[in-house]
């Protein structure tokens, strides 16, 4: 059995802690500020599930900022390559939104159409 250290990778947003990775898959609890959002984006061939663990986690689905569904605990949420998508909390949440996210090893494989922190698309 091999033990290791998690990953903390500060993010606008919030951060993600990558506590798993190998050729095949990447885990990840990632935690986002109230009022705060990703990237809409989607990937090439990267293909990613997210376990809600607390909070509310708000999903868009399109450019449109109204296109969105709400998540709360123990709600799953799975991406497929080329779905366009956006993980938020919204900014009337009370605490952070955390999320376990399971993917393929695909961690550069990000299509960003916008971006709240002007990060290069």
């Amino acid at each position: 059995m091999t033990t290791r250290e998690s990953v903390i990778v500060s993010k606008p947003w919030g951060h993600e802690e990558i506590w798993a990775e190998t050729d095949a898959y990447i885990g990840k609890r990632m935690y986002i500020k109230p009022g705060h959002r990703m990237s809409l984006q989607y990937h090439e061939i990267k293909e990613e599930t997210v376990f809600v663990l607390d909070g509310k986690l708000r999903i868009w689905t399109s450019e449109i900022d109204s296109d969105y569904i709400d998540l709360i605990a123990g709600e799953i949420y799975h991406v497929s390559p080329k779905q366009i998508h956006r993980f938020g909390c919204p900014k009337e949440s009370t605490f952070a939104c955390s999320i376990m996210e399971v993917s393929t090893a695909h961690l550069k494989d990000v299509v960003r159409l916008k971006d709240d922190y002007s990060r290069q698309q």
